[in-house]
């Protein structure tokens, strides 16, 4: 079972949240502005140094892109919190015979720090992490890996991610079962589409555990 990490077993954008809040506190900033940060994120799709870069611009701080970029990273990390039940639904599919391995782009030493300090490490088999690997989803390859990591074939595997074009359409293209997590949003890809689709993470896992 191939896991997507950010905003599908963790909420990444509610960790993002609370930096920011604190963050912008800490400045002076009004509260609204939370909602700006939030848009200039987009899910975490923007670029870190971009995103220091506009709130040095912003506020006129004096504070090194560098060690703005650091702190966001730190900050998300040390905001992240696994959902107990989502360790529950983890440790159900992991006794009903599904090998849980997480599939995420990103940076190495954040998303491995994340993964090992909210004690998800103990509920999956293993992780692969795109900067460490060299290859990033939608890349079938990186999936390939995952596989190779827990000694599992490809097929009978199902992909669970938030993501249409990484997750979903990586799915698609590799022709595995998927389970997109909407998270409100409207499905618009029309090239493929998911074979299930739920609100969160645990009635995703029930979408595949039926499946």
């Amino acid at each position: 079972m191939f896991l997507d990490l950010d905003n599908t077993v963790l909420d990444r954008t509610g960790a993002f949240r609370t930096w920011a809040e604190g963050f912008l506190t800490g400045i002076g900033a009004p509260p609204p502005d939370v909602d700006w940060l939030m848009s200039v994120d987009a899910d975490g799709l923007t670029d870190r140094w971009d995103i220091a870069d506009q709130i040095r611009d912003r506020y006129r701080l004096s504070t090194s892109s560098v060690e703005l970029v650091d702190e966001m990273r730190e900050g998300v990390v040390a905001n992240s919190r696994l959902d107990p039940l989502v360790a529950c639904a983890l440790r159900i599919a992991d006794d009903a015979g599904w090998v849980p391995v997480l599939v995420t782009n990103g940076a190495t030493r954040q998303e491995d720090t994340t993964i090992r300090r909210t004690g998800l490490d103990r509920y999956v088999a293993d992780w692969v992490i795109s900067e460490e690997v060299g290859v990033s989803k939608p890349n079938p390859r990186i999936f390939a890996l995952a596989a190779e990591r827990v000694r599992m074939r490809m097929r009978g595997a199902w992909v669970v991610g938030d993501s249409p074009e990484t997750d979903i359409g990586a799915a698609a293209e590799m022709g595995l079962p998927s389970v997109w997590l909407h998270r409100g949003r409207r499905w618009m890809e029309s090239r493929f589409e998911p074979t299930a689709t739920a609100g969160g993470f645990l009635p995703a896992m029930a979408a595949v555990l039926a499946g």
